[in-house]
């Protein structure tokens, strides 16, 4: 059974762990991770879900995705993740989200990585993922508007797409001394 650690509301761990399925307790959180893996062509790796899995079955995703298990911190998990969904390891040691995004019962730590994989050498976990492939932001924004993928906010895929560039909020389009 996976057992998640449970944050407060300034993201502290408190200590309790619940296992995947129960009910989160009001005012606890639990880390959702995702890795969206970029290529030299600026495509985005994306996995298709499998049609027997619970929760937008069949869809389109990023990368990578999951939740943290109990003793995890942030970068193992999304390593973690990587290598079980795509069966491709990935080092996180010296990388830190680009992004975090609260949702109603947990975190989202989204990290960004820039590798240009062969497809054909990744090995899918068949119980997660049934196909991966590259993509464009057009060709995953016009996914999200076919529903054939997860139905971010557009505007969270432009951004993914954009900041992968400069890893921060800035567009850098004048430095400022």
């Amino acid at each position: 059974m996976e057992k998640w650690d449970l944050y407060d509301d300034l993201r502290n761990l408190t200590g309790e762990v619940i296992n995947r399925g129960e009910r989160i307790p009001k005012d606890r959180y639990h880390l959702v991770v995702h890795v969206c893996i970029f290529n030299s062509k600026n495509e985005m790796l994306i996995q298709q879900r499998q049609p027997f899995k619970s929760g937008w079955s069949n869809m389109w995703d990023l990368s990578v995705g999951g939740s943290a298990q109990a003793g995890d911190t942030s970068r193992r998990a999304a390593e973690r993740e990587v290598f079980e969904e795509l069966g491709y390891r990935i080092d996180l040691s010296k990388a830190r989200p680009v992004m975090t995004i609260p949702f109603p019962v947990g975190y989202d730590d989204i990290y960004i990585i820039d590798e240009d994989i062969n497809t054909e050498d990744l090995v899918l976990q068949p119980e997660e993922v049934q196909q991966v492939k590259w993509a464009s932001c057009d060709e995953i924004i016009k996914m999200i508007e076919e529903e054939t993928f997860i139905p971010y906010h557009t505007c969270l895929i432009k951004l993914l797409f954009d900041i992968r560039k400069t890893r921060d909020a800035h567009s850098n389009f004048k430095k400022q001394k």
